[in-house]
């Protein structure tokens, strides 16, 4: 593994290919969570499966762990290699000129939601590894709905949350057709990926920060 990720291309591609594996993830996340706006049932139902289904607590839930981790320590890599490429010395870079701030800012936006998702983890991750494996306590099915409208009573949490969410949303107006790019994608479908790129950027970030102030303003 080590051998072929010293290749710049093979990072490159496995950066990409943990990226898409994300992007499909946030669309699984996003479904489950938007359930809790118009169906308390549904959504205890639908968390109450994700939360005791061997298969995804024992196989996707480390896999996915795995693809967080990897995504954001292999980005932190290829930006310090590319800084170290750079040979500022012939001219100086006009970052406005050659690309855009998004592009420019992968890292520190990178670095942001990194910070969210140890809180996102704190929130309800671990409540529920202790819930579960720590105080072992009995099964309750219809407890997600209430845990969930109770993590977004405090005004600080919900504004850290729609902060990240924007922060999301323009990491992944780049990073999405980057990713396709680097897994080699036709040109010829640029212009598609783009658009849909565009519009997953914004939705999926601007359903997140929905269910988060829905919560907040009808707990």
């Amino acid at each position: 593994m080590s051998g072929f990720l010293s290749s710049s291309i093979a990072r490159k591609v496995a950066m990409a290919l943990s990226a898409l594996f994300l992007i499909t993830f946030l669309v699984i996340h996003l479904a489950v969570n938007i359930t809790s706006l118009f169906s308390e049932k549904l959504f205890n139902e639908l968390s109450h499966f994700m939360g005791t289904n061997p298969l995804i607590q024992f196989a996707l839930q480390p896999v996915l762990i795995f693809g967080v981790v990897f995504h954001f320590v292999m980005g932190f890599i290829l930006e310090l290699r590319n800084k170290r490429a750079r040979d500022v010395k012939y001219v100086k870079f006009n970052g406005a000129a050659s690309a855009s701030w998004v592009s420019r800012n992968m890292v520190l936006s990178g670095f942001v939601i990194l910070a969210f998702l140890v809180l996102h983890f704190i929130d309800f991750w671990f409540p529920e590894m202790n819930y579960k494996y720590v105080e072992v306590l009995p099964e309750d099915p219809n407890r997600y709905f209430e845990e969930l409208q109770h993590k977004f009573v405090s005004p600080l949490r919900v504004g850290a949350y729609v902060i990240a969410f924007v922060l999301l949303a323009l990491h992944l107006l780049h990073g999405f057709q980057s990713a396709f790019q680097s897994v080699g994608f036709n040109n010829k479908y640029t212009s598609a990926v783009k658009s849909f790129g565009k519009f997953y950027s914004f939705a999926i970030p601007f359903g997140f920060i929905i269910i988060a102030l829905y919560h907040h303003f009808n707990h």
